[in-house]
């Protein structure tokens, strides 16, 4: 097998960590290579050396042979090796032409002005290399996510890659989304083309890599084609111990109802009804742009409602606003994260207790010792990996930077705790960990409302799973009644069983 890549006895460290140690990681040439361990093993180190961005402290990496020295991405691209973020990085106002062939222009008139004709040419030709259907003159902030992720690969294939790395590619994608970008990376494959995929959802693993390439905390342990290991030796291989139940099933005794929701309608949700009991699980599932985490943001008073009633332990509540219904005993965890539940520049402390500040008060004065006190106890009771509560958010895993957010929630005391898309992003041994969390606090007695879009999770999770579609509540399966593909079939709008 001739290589497209060969890194050996890698090492990087950072301050006080030994990020990379002794990893060796081979790539064959036309394959697709699945790079998989837990949030913090190493992956985005390991491959932002081979993009450029960061620079080895010791070890060789060769391209198709060639001992390489990558000092900025300009010299990896230089060598045909390309990275798409998980962020996109596309230029939202500007065309599809202009975001593929950026920098790059043709130009004519002793190079003072663009050739627009040729620009969208050459970018057509190849959007058309990979099939994919979009015009060049487009603006990309009006493409879907998934466009402009296509438009990312066209923009890899302008700059001659031969190595493409991508970063979660379908954290974002709905699953015939997802089906469109792999039969693009089929045809990257079939025209000579290596993929490094770096993904948690071992299933696309599966369907996709030809080769798969584990790190633990900082070392490859393992390398080898997919076809010699299953999804549990992969798990247990990441994560260095066996997880014998992904959903631990939660033995919560069901109380009274405490929500009821009757004819809700917003923006993108009509005529919306459900209950949730005490110690329950709601799983909310259907495909993207179904309505639930609109249903969820109206719930909490973020998002205006135009008809309906909500009541909650017995009593009519009026929405409309946040404050009012953390103080009934709501609370929500956002799906994006970072957008929308962290604050990027703040230290873990000061995210974890923000929400109850106004308990910390004495006299008008900020206790800051229960501040400290407060965090330290959330920290210690959900597990979060942090070197001290002044760390910068931002330098958290995905896990625990959920954590936080959870942690956030749980010193409100709710009743009702909205979780949307939990677990998207992290990985498998932090996803198991939430997953005990949130049975924990159903036995507690929270009514617990969870938006998800993982099929497994959904139905090993909940007591019942509503199927929303179209903005309105397709389906309602009662405990033990729902499986993927009764979920998948009324979320599509089929009507067989």
């Amino acid at each position: 097998m001739s290589y497209a890549l060969r890194m050996e006895g890698i090492h990087k460290r950072f301050p006080g960590v030994h990020a990379l140690d002794d990893v060796s990681f081979e790539v064959g040439t036309g394959s697709v290579h699945a790079l998989v361990g837990e949030n913090g093993a190493g992956k985005s180190t390991l491959m932002k050396l081979l993009s450029g961005s960061l620079q080895k402290d010791e070890g060789r990496i060769e391209i198709a042979g060639e001992e390489v020295e990558f000092r900025t991405p300009g010299d990896a691209q230089e060598k045909g090796v390309s990275m798409i973020y998980q962020e996109l990085t596309v230029i939202p106002y500007r065309s599809v032409a202009a975001n593929i062939l950026l920098g790059r222009e043709p130009r004519t008139f002793a190079g003072l002005f663009i050739d627009y004709p040729e620009l969208h040419s050459r970018a057509a030709e190849l959007l058309e290399r990979i099939d994919v259907d979009v015009d060049p003159t487009e603006t990309v902030g009006r493409l879907s996510i998934a466009q402009q992720q296509m438009v990312e690969v066209a923009k890899a294939l302008s700059l001659d890659a031969k190595i493409i790395i991508m970063d979660e590619p379908t954290s974002s994608l709905t699953e015939r989304e997802t089906a469109t970008l792999f039969s693009i990376i089929r045809e990257l494959k079939r025209q000579g083309i290596t993929v490094i995929y770096i993904s948690h959802r071992l299933e696309e693993v599966f369907e996709i890599a030809d080769w798969v390439t584990v790190l633990r905390d900082g070392k490859s342990v393992h390398s080898s084609p997919v076809s010699e290991v299953d999804s549990d030796e992969v798990v247990q291989l990441m994560v260095g111990r066996e997880l014998t139940d992904f959903f631990p099933k939660h033995e919560a005794e069901l109380g009274e109802t405490i929500l009821e929701v009757e004819g809700l309608s917003g923006g993108r949700f009509e005529d919306v009804s459900f209950s949730l009991r005490a110690g329950e699980i709601v799983g909310f599932s259907g495909l993207v742009g179904a309505g639930r985490t609109e249903t969820a943001r109206a719930l909490l008073g973020i998002d205006p409602v135009r008809a309906g009633t909500v009541r909650f332990m017995g009593e009519d509540v009026e929405l409309g606003s946040v404050r009012h219904m953390m103080r009934l005993g709501f609370a929500y965890v956002p799906e994006d994260r970072k957008e929308e539940g962290l604050f990027l520049r703040m230290n873990v402390r000061d995210n974890l207790a923000i929400s109850v500040l106004e308990r910390l008060f004495t006299a008008g004065l900020l206790r800051m010792q229960k501040v400290v006190d407060l965090a330290q106890r959330y920290v210690e009771r959900l597990r979060i990996q942090t070197p001290s509560l002044q760390q910068l958010i931002r330098n958290l895993s995905g896990g625990n930077q959920q954590k936080v957010i959870i942690a956030r929630c749980l010193a409100l005391d709710p009743k009702v705790l909205i979780l949307d898309e939990p677990t998207r992003g992290i990985d498998v041994g932090a996803k198991a960990e939430i997953h005990t969390i949130i049975g924990e606090l159903a036995e507690r007695g929270v009514g617990i409302i969870m938006i998800s879009s993982e099929l497994p999770e959904i139905v090993g999770v909940s007591d019942r799973v509503i199927v929303m579609r179209q903005g309105r509540v397709a389906a309602e399966f009662g405990t033990g009644e729902a499986t993927q593909d009764a979920i998948m079939q009324k979320a599509a709008g089929g009507t067989s069983p």
